[in-house]
Protein backbone atom coordinates (compact mmCIF):
# COMPACT_ATOMS: atom_id res chain seq x y z
CA UNK A 1 0.00 0.00 0.00
CA UNK A 2 2.93 2.74 -0.34
CA UNK A 3 1.16 5.23 -2.22
CA UNK A 4 -1.03 2.83 -1.37
CA UNK A 5 -2.32 -0.74 0.79
CA UNK A 6 -2.83 2.66 -0.17
CA UNK A 7 -4.76 4.91 -3.01
CA UNK A 8 -3.57 8.75 -1.72
CA UNK A 9 -5.57 10.78 -0.12
CA UNK A 10 -5.72 13.63 -2.81
CA UNK A 11 -6.93 10.88 -5.11
CA UNK A 12 -9.84 9.91 -3.77
CA UNK A 13 -12.34 12.67 -4.05
CA UNK A 14 -15.79 12.61 -5.94
CA UNK A 15 -14.84 12.88 -10.23
CA UNK A 16 -15.97 16.38 -11.27
CA UNK A 17 -19.67 16.01 -13.42
CA UNK A 18 -18.26 17.83 -16.27
CA UNK A 19 -15.47 15.09 -16.87
CA UNK A 20 -17.41 11.77 -16.45
CA UNK A 21 -17.86 9.37 -18.77
CA UNK A 22 -20.63 9.29 -21.24
CA UNK A 23 -22.89 6.95 -19.42
CA UNK A 24 -25.78 6.67 -22.23
CA UNK A 25 -23.28 4.00 -23.51
CA UNK A 26 -21.52 2.51 -20.18
CA UNK A 27 -18.12 1.39 -20.93
CA UNK A 28 -17.41 -2.22 -19.00
CA UNK A 29 -14.63 -2.47 -16.77
CA UNK A 30 -12.36 -5.25 -16.45
CA UNK A 31 -9.73 -6.14 -13.56
CA UNK A 32 -6.48 -7.84 -15.36
CA UNK A 33 -3.02 -8.51 -14.83
CA UNK A 34 -0.01 -6.93 -16.84
CA UNK A 35 1.57 -9.54 -19.03
CA UNK A 36 3.66 -7.38 -21.31
CA UNK A 37 5.35 -4.01 -21.14
CA UNK A 38 3.13 -1.86 -22.89
CA UNK A 39 0.45 -3.29 -20.42
CA UNK A 40 3.13 -2.11 -17.54
CA UNK A 41 3.61 1.08 -19.52
CA UNK A 42 -0.13 2.12 -19.55
CA UNK A 43 0.18 1.60 -15.20
CA UNK A 44 3.23 4.13 -15.52
CA UNK A 45 1.42 6.70 -17.61
CA UNK A 46 -1.85 6.73 -15.64
CA UNK A 47 0.55 6.87 -12.28
CA UNK A 48 2.40 10.03 -13.87
CA UNK A 49 -0.61 11.80 -14.95
CA UNK A 50 -2.12 11.20 -11.52
CA UNK A 51 0.94 11.57 -9.33
CA UNK A 52 2.84 14.21 -11.15
CA UNK A 53 0.23 16.04 -13.43
CA UNK A 54 -2.42 15.74 -10.52
CA UNK A 55 -0.74 15.96 -7.38
CA UNK A 56 2.74 17.62 -8.18
CA UNK A 57 5.18 14.64 -7.03
CA UNK A 58 8.13 15.39 -7.43
CA UNK A 59 9.17 12.11 -9.47
CA UNK A 60 12.61 10.74 -9.63
CA UNK A 61 12.09 7.89 -12.57
CA UNK A 62 14.55 5.16 -13.08
CA UNK A 63 16.89 5.97 -15.75
CA UNK A 64 15.87 5.23 -19.45
CA UNK A 65 12.60 6.01 -18.18
CA UNK A 66 9.99 7.79 -21.00
CA UNK A 67 8.93 11.16 -20.26
CA UNK A 68 5.40 11.41 -19.09
CA UNK A 69 5.95 7.73 -17.47
CA UNK A 70 6.50 7.37 -13.49
CA UNK A 71 8.57 4.16 -13.17
CA UNK A 72 11.36 3.11 -10.33
CA UNK A 73 13.45 0.50 -9.51
CA UNK A 74 10.93 -1.81 -7.79
CA UNK A 75 8.71 -2.32 -10.99
CA UNK A 76 10.60 -4.76 -12.72
CA UNK A 77 9.79 -6.81 -9.55
CA UNK A 78 6.06 -6.20 -8.90
CA UNK A 79 2.90 -7.40 -10.38
CA UNK A 80 0.95 -4.87 -11.96
CA UNK A 81 -2.86 -5.03 -11.78
CA UNK A 82 -5.07 -2.88 -13.90
CA UNK A 83 -8.67 -1.75 -14.28
CA UNK A 84 -9.29 -0.86 -17.76
CA UNK A 85 -12.46 -0.18 -20.34
CA UNK A 86 -12.99 -2.98 -22.57
CA UNK A 87 -12.76 -1.70 -26.37
CA UNK A 88 -15.36 -0.60 -28.31
CA UNK A 89 -16.14 -0.24 -32.01
CA UNK A 90 -14.96 3.91 -31.13
CA UNK A 91 -12.52 3.95 -28.56
CA UNK A 92 -9.33 1.43 -27.78
CA UNK A 93 -9.23 0.25 -24.16
CA UNK A 94 -7.87 2.59 -21.39
CA UNK A 95 -6.31 1.88 -18.16
CA UNK A 96 -8.25 3.43 -15.59
CA UNK A 97 -7.03 2.67 -12.45
CA UNK A 98 -3.62 0.43 -10.86
CA UNK A 99 -1.90 -1.37 -8.45
CA UNK A 100 1.15 -3.14 -7.72
CA UNK A 101 1.61 -5.50 -5.87
CA UNK A 102 5.33 -6.93 -4.42
CA UNK A 103 5.10 -10.52 -3.43
CA UNK A 104 7.44 -11.58 -0.84
CA UNK A 105 9.43 -13.80 -3.63
CA UNK A 106 9.91 -9.70 -5.48
CA UNK A 107 10.93 -8.23 -2.34
CA UNK A 108 13.98 -10.38 -1.58
CA UNK A 109 14.88 -9.95 -5.25
CA UNK A 110 14.17 -6.43 -4.63
CA UNK A 111 16.09 -6.29 -1.38
CA UNK A 112 13.09 -5.44 0.64
CA UNK A 113 10.22 -3.78 0.10
CA UNK A 114 9.31 -0.05 -0.90
CA UNK A 115 8.32 0.69 3.13
CA UNK A 116 11.52 -0.43 4.50
CA UNK A 117 12.38 3.01 2.75
CA UNK A 118 10.15 4.50 4.78
CA UNK A 119 9.96 2.23 8.12
CA UNK A 120 11.84 0.06 10.15
CA UNK A 121 9.75 -2.98 9.34
CA UNK A 122 11.68 -5.31 11.74
CA UNK A 123 8.99 -6.35 13.85
CA UNK A 124 7.59 -7.74 10.67
CA UNK A 125 10.25 -10.10 10.17
CA UNK A 126 8.33 -12.98 11.28
CA UNK A 127 5.43 -12.43 8.77
CA UNK A 128 7.39 -11.52 5.31
CA UNK A 129 7.30 -14.83 3.89
CA UNK A 130 3.49 -14.29 3.72
CA UNK A 131 3.68 -11.24 3.44
CA UNK A 132 2.58 -9.17 0.51
CA UNK A 133 3.27 -4.79 -0.35
CA UNK A 134 0.44 -2.74 -2.18
CA UNK A 135 1.81 0.43 -3.84
CA UNK A 136 1.73 2.99 -6.34
CA UNK A 137 -2.22 2.96 -6.30
CA UNK A 138 -4.42 5.46 -8.34
CA UNK A 139 -7.63 5.98 -10.78
CA UNK A 140 -7.93 8.34 -12.98
CA UNK A 141 -9.72 10.94 -12.08
CA UNK A 142 -12.76 10.16 -14.35
CA UNK A 143 -13.45 7.10 -12.71
CA UNK A 144 -13.33 7.59 -9.29
CA UNK A 145 -16.60 5.74 -8.12
CA UNK A 146 -17.33 2.51 -6.60
CA UNK A 147 -16.70 0.39 -9.88
CA UNK A 148 -13.00 0.49 -10.07
CA UNK A 149 -12.03 0.43 -6.55
CA UNK A 150 -14.05 -2.30 -6.19
CA UNK A 151 -12.73 -4.33 -9.02
CA UNK A 152 -9.31 -3.60 -7.78
CA UNK A 153 -9.92 -5.13 -4.03
CA UNK A 154 -11.91 -8.08 -5.54
CA UNK A 155 -8.66 -9.02 -7.70
CA UNK A 156 -5.82 -8.16 -4.89
CA UNK A 157 -8.45 -10.47 -2.61
CA UNK A 158 -8.54 -13.34 -4.85
CA UNK A 159 -4.84 -12.77 -5.87
CA UNK A 160 -4.39 -12.86 -1.52
CA UNK A 161 -6.07 -16.33 -1.62
CA UNK A 162 -4.66 -17.86 -4.35
CA UNK A 163 -0.47 -17.44 -3.44
CA UNK A 164 -1.76 -18.02 0.46
CA UNK A 165 -1.15 -14.34 1.14
CA UNK A 166 -1.71 -13.84 4.92
CA UNK A 167 -1.46 -9.85 5.06
CA UNK A 168 -0.58 -6.65 2.99
CA UNK A 169 1.05 -3.93 3.95
CA UNK A 170 1.19 -0.29 2.22
CA UNK A 171 0.18 3.33 3.30
CA UNK A 172 -2.38 5.58 3.38
CA UNK A 173 -1.13 9.11 1.63
CA UNK A 174 -2.28 12.31 2.93
CA UNK A 175 -1.57 15.43 2.08
CA UNK A 176 0.97 17.53 3.68
CA UNK A 177 -0.51 20.98 1.86
CA UNK A 178 -1.10 21.82 5.55
CA UNK A 179 1.92 21.34 6.66
CA UNK A 180 1.25 18.10 8.25
CA UNK A 181 -1.20 19.09 11.18
CA UNK A 182 -4.29 17.40 9.76
CA UNK A 183 -2.06 13.98 9.03
CA UNK A 184 -0.71 14.15 12.74
CA UNK A 185 -4.43 14.30 13.89
CA UNK A 186 -5.91 11.72 12.30
CA UNK A 187 -2.94 9.37 13.53
CA UNK A 188 -3.77 10.99 16.77
CA UNK A 189 -7.16 9.69 16.72
CA UNK A 190 -6.66 6.77 14.62
CA UNK A 191 -3.92 5.21 17.25
CA UNK A 192 -6.59 5.01 19.69
CA UNK A 193 -9.02 3.43 17.57
CA UNK A 194 -7.44 1.22 15.06
CA UNK A 195 -4.20 0.61 16.54
CA UNK A 196 -2.07 -2.50 16.06
CA UNK A 197 -0.64 -4.63 18.46
CA UNK A 198 2.74 -3.41 19.57
CA UNK A 199 4.67 -6.43 18.13
CA UNK A 200 3.38 -5.74 14.74
CA UNK A 201 4.37 -1.77 15.26
CA UNK A 202 6.72 0.11 12.61
CA UNK A 203 8.79 3.39 13.22
CA UNK A 204 8.85 6.02 11.11
CA UNK A 205 12.52 7.19 9.56
CA UNK A 206 11.35 10.80 8.60
CA UNK A 207 8.77 11.05 11.35
CA UNK A 208 6.27 14.36 11.57
CA UNK A 209 7.17 16.33 14.16
CA UNK A 210 6.23 19.85 16.41
CA UNK A 211 2.59 19.55 14.95
CA UNK A 212 -0.91 20.32 15.76
CA UNK A 213 -2.65 17.44 16.72
CA UNK A 214 -6.15 18.27 17.99
CA UNK A 215 -7.51 19.23 14.89
CA UNK A 216 -11.09 17.54 14.16
CA UNK A 217 -10.19 15.36 10.90
CA UNK A 218 -12.54 13.29 8.90
CA UNK A 219 -11.32 10.06 8.23
CA UNK A 220 -10.55 9.95 3.91
CA UNK A 221 -12.98 7.73 2.30
CA UNK A 222 -10.72 4.96 1.20
CA UNK A 223 -9.14 4.95 4.47
CA UNK A 224 -12.36 4.25 5.99
CA UNK A 225 -13.03 1.24 3.69
CA UNK A 226 -9.53 -0.29 4.42
CA UNK A 227 -10.29 -0.11 8.40
CA UNK A 228 -14.16 -1.60 7.72
CA UNK A 229 -12.24 -4.07 5.96
CA UNK A 230 -10.12 -4.94 9.45
CA UNK A 231 -7.08 -3.14 8.52
CA UNK A 232 -5.13 -1.63 11.51
CA UNK A 233 -2.60 1.23 11.80
CA UNK A 234 0.91 -0.08 12.42
CA UNK A 235 2.33 3.45 13.43
CA UNK A 236 3.00 7.07 13.12
CA UNK A 237 3.01 8.27 9.39
CA UNK A 238 6.51 9.31 7.48
CA UNK A 239 6.93 12.16 5.84
CA UNK A 240 7.84 11.39 2.22
CA UNK A 241 9.58 14.72 0.65
CA UNK A 242 9.11 13.72 -3.11
CA UNK A 243 4.96 13.36 -3.06
CA UNK A 244 4.88 15.36 -0.16
CA UNK A 245 2.35 13.54 1.70
CA UNK A 246 2.46 11.87 5.13
CA UNK A 247 1.99 8.17 5.04
CA UNK A 248 0.05 6.17 7.30
CA UNK A 249 1.51 2.48 7.43
CA UNK A 250 -1.31 -0.14 7.40
CA UNK A 251 -1.45 -3.69 7.36
CA UNK A 252 -4.80 -6.36 6.21
CA UNK A 253 -4.60 -9.36 8.01
CA UNK A 254 -6.90 -11.81 5.72
CA UNK A 255 -8.14 -13.36 8.77
CA UNK A 256 -9.35 -10.01 9.87
CA UNK A 257 -11.71 -9.51 6.56
CA UNK A 258 -14.94 -9.98 7.67
CA UNK A 259 -17.37 -12.42 6.13
CA UNK A 260 -19.46 -9.43 4.88
CA UNK A 261 -16.61 -8.65 2.48
CA UNK A 262 -14.94 -12.13 1.83
CA UNK A 263 -18.36 -13.12 -0.06
CA UNK A 264 -18.59 -9.70 -1.85
CA UNK A 265 -15.08 -9.54 -3.08
CA UNK A 266 -15.35 -13.45 -4.20
CA UNK A 267 -17.90 -12.42 -6.04
CA UNK A 268 -17.19 -9.71 -8.39
CA UNK A 269 -15.40 -10.36 -11.67
CA UNK A 270 -16.57 -7.21 -14.00
CA UNK A 271 -19.07 -3.93 -14.16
Amino acid sequence: MEHTLMLPAAATSAPDPAVLPDRTRPARLEAVWARDEEDLAQAQRLRYQVFAEEMGARLRPAPGTPEGHDADLFDRYCEHLLVRTQATDDEPSQVVGTYRVLTPEGARQAGGYYSDLEFDLVRLRPMRRHMAELGRSCIDGRWRSGGVILLLWSALAAFMQRNDFQAVIGCASMSMRDGGHAAASLWEQLRKTHLAPVDLHVRARLPLASLRKDLPVEVPPLIRGYLRCGAQVLGAPAWDPNFNTADLPLMLRLRDLPAAYRRHFSGVSGV
